[in-house]
């Protein structure tokens, strides 16, 4: 297609054609302006509530909210249960597409059945409400399953993404004082069966009591190794029992009495069973996240005002229409993206949707394309690092394909570069689909800023606006409102409202929300969400990424302090410092710079091989550094603080910024040395 001026326009409207059928219009900005409560009562309303709140929100313990007072729901009813009972049982729920190729169908009536087994076997298992299940799984249903069967039961859900290591594991399973963990006993990752039950037994042990196994050791072996229980010095964990879902077939060490088939527990579990209704703060689930610091923070979010905001969201940001529309989000139910717009918010709107266990590449660059001609997706919401990947790829491979369903497009997990936004529109869009390029975070639960597809003239590259019911500012230092258009005028986006999917704290550490949320602009009372952001001359938003020492990778965050810490736990390593480096691809790489030990051999390709091995099995691959460079010094401040900036500036080949505060500042030609 030859690019016209038309084709790199500064916005894009919606066609008269699509504005028209829209479930949002202007009319919506108008109400929530004009009432506030009011505006979220009448999205509450959305949903089935067995006792209607009496408040719609009490702020008056601030920074913690509760939302839809003494409201009571049932947030799986919501998302299964009423469907069925509205005469929706047949409408197809999930198109599930296995990564070796299987497939299966799943309706309401039948997810409906399978929740309730689950619920059944869980409550025979003797969970009560309150108690947590850590859920460490691939994209399989029974994941789906599992977490509707803990929103059913009242059951607090702690999903742990299923690439993280053993140790990441025992930490959140730890955290949370989770009785039960529901798992596979492996993953398809490109057309090979990576273990998962085994990863739950080293968790389960305590950090390092594993012997390491032969790789020869046959599973009669194994299985010596992990029958004996926990072993951790007087510290045992909380897991009761360990659920299996069979995915993949291959060999799994079993300890008798702790670990349960799925097939031979929970799918021979009755179908019957009543929904109890419980509190609108009703915890639902805890989520961990990075943070500047290197353990991870459970966020804690709770059911009314969550489920109210996911399901009015994806309802008006993705126009989504209930049997007509076939949705696709390739998030995975590890992070929140596959919580809020996997599981809730499409549930709750009578989706029909596309879930892909697998990678985009697998078996060959085509497979996206592919399922989304096989399903007629209308909807597609993916990530950032997605789209440029597919770019690189070449648009041949979409040109290969019919995308003529795809009506709408959708972005998360970081800011999208104006480039990707367009190639995204013209190649995969048809030059006539709106982009949807949402904000939000683990913390705000749902999305917060993001065009309305029937409403915005977006533009390539710009969060555009907060979305009805919701306030965001930009501001200084100070909390002064920048200016608009000034291209000094960057600033901090800060939500100066509550709203209702926030989470409701930290999980045991009340004061470290509010010392990392609250505190910095504690005099106004506003939530610092980390980003920095500005205004353009129309007053349009541009997230600019991360201000902390929070890095972005492919949309996941990973602290310098996490990876900082895996590296330092190598014996070879005395001192390391982690920055984010701008990559094309990922948005963020991981650069490292370590100091050795002195009894350490610089032994090059080999030491570096070894410490990013390490970083992958202390957290996750995708924690792996891009780079990592050894040096003899760190630029300290007199102080002793690292100077991160001034090794970001180094990382992305910059002149450097100031150095009068260094101890050294010959500590660069080193540096400098060691990256040549």
């Amino acid at each position: 297609m030859t690019e016209t001026t038309a084709d790199h326009r500064d916005s894009y409207p919606p066609s008269a054609e699509f504005a028209a059928a829209a479930n949002a219009d202007a009319a919506l900005y108008r109400a929530a302006a004009d009432d506030r409560d009011a505006f979220w009562a009448e999205q509450a309303e959305r949903l089935h509530w067995h006792q209607k709140w009496n408040q719609v929100l009490d702020w008056s313990d601030a920074p913690v909210a509760k939302w839809f007072v003494e409201g009571k729901l049932n947030v799986a009813y919501n998302c299964v249960d009423r469907h069925v009972l509205d005469g929706h049982g047949d409408q197809v729920a999930i198109h599930w597409e296995g990564e070796p190729g299987d497939s299966r169908d799943i309706t309401y009536r039948q997810l409906l059945d399978e929740v309730s087994q689950a619920a059944n076997y869980l409550t025979e298992l003797g969970l009560e409400a309150g108690d947590r299940v850590a859920i460490y799984m691939p994209m399989v249903p029974e994941a789906i399953v599992s977490i509707l069967a803990c929103a059913r039961l009242g059951l607090t859900h702690s999903v742990v993404f299923a690439g993280f290591s053993p140790t990441a594991l025992r930490q959140r399973v730890d955290d949370a004082r989770a009785r039960l963990v529901i798992t596979t006993d492996g993953q398809w990752r490109r057309g090979k069966s990576a273990p998962l039950k085994e990863a739950v037994d080293e968790a389960l042990y305590a950090h390092g009591d594993v012997p390491p196994r032969p790789s020869g050791q046959g599973p009669e072996e194994e299985a010596r190794v992990t029958t004996e229980g926990p072993r951790s010095g007087g510290d045992e964990h909380s897991v009761e029992h360990v659920l299996v879902v069979r995915r993949t077939n291959v060999e799994v060490p079993w300890t008798e009495g702790r670990d349960l088939w799925w097939h031979e527990t929970v799918a021979q579990s009755p179908t019957e069973h009543e929904a109890q209704p419980f509190d609108a703060e009703h915890p639902l689930f805890i989520l961990y996240t990075s943070g500047t610091t290197g353990k991870p923070k459970g966020i804690l979010h709770t059911s009314g005002g969550y489920l109210t905001q996911a399901s009015y969201t994806h309802h008006n940001v993705f126009d989504h229409k209930p049997g007509q529309d076939v949705y696709w989000c390739t998030a995975d139910i590890g992070w929140v993206t596959g919580h809020s717009y996997i599981v809730y918010g499409p549930l709750s709107n009578r989706t029909t949707q596309v879930v892909y266990e697998g990678t985009p590449n697998s078996p060959t660059e085509h497979r996206h394309f592919e399922i989304i001609e096989k399903y007629g997706v209308t909807i597609y919401y993916t990530a950032p690092t997605l789209v440029r990947t597919f770019m690189k790829w070449g648009r041949e491979i979409p040109a290969a394909h019919d995308l003529s369903s795809i009506r709408l497009l959708g972005s998360v997990g970081e800011p999208i570069n104006p480039e990707a936004w367009r190639w995204y529109r013209e190649v995969v869009g048809a030059n006539a689909t709106p982009i949807v390029d949402t904000w939000w975070q683990t913390e705000t639960g749902a999305i917060m800023i993001s065009p309305l597809p029937g409403v915005t003239a977006a533009k390539p590259g710009a969060a555009m606006t907060a979305l009805p019911g919701i306030s965001a500012q930009v501001v200084d230092e100070e909390g002064k409102p920048v200016q608009r258009g000034e291209t000094e005028a960057n600033g901090y986006l800060v939500l100066d409202q509550p709203w209702p999917s926030m989470l409701r704290g930290i999980w045991g550490d009340m004061e470290r929300y509010k010392a990392t949320y609250w505190e910095r602009y504690a005099e106004q009372g506003w939530y610092f969400a980390g980003d920095g952001a500005k205004l353009d001359a129309d007053g349009d938003l541009w997230v600019l990424g991360r201000v902390d020492d929070v890095m972005n990778v492919s949309g996941h965050r990973i602290s310098t302090a996490e990876v900082e810490s895996a590296l330092v736990g190598h014996s070879g390593v005395a001192e390391a410092a982690v920055v984010g480096a701008s990559d094309t691809t990922t948005g963020q790489g991981i650069v490292a710079f370590v100091i050795l030990t002195a009894e350490t051999e610089d032994t090059g390709d080999a030491l570096i091989d070894e410490l990013k091995a390490e970083v992958a099995r202390e957290i996750s691959p995708i924690a792996k550094p891009r780079e990592i460079h050894v040096v003899p010094e760190l630029p300290k401040t007199r102080s002793g603080k690292i100077m991160r900036r001034l090794l970001r500036d180094v990382a992305e080949g910059r002149e450097l910024g100031d150095t009068s505060t260094l101890v050294d500042p010959n500590v660069f030609e080193a540096i400098r040395a060691s990256r040549a």
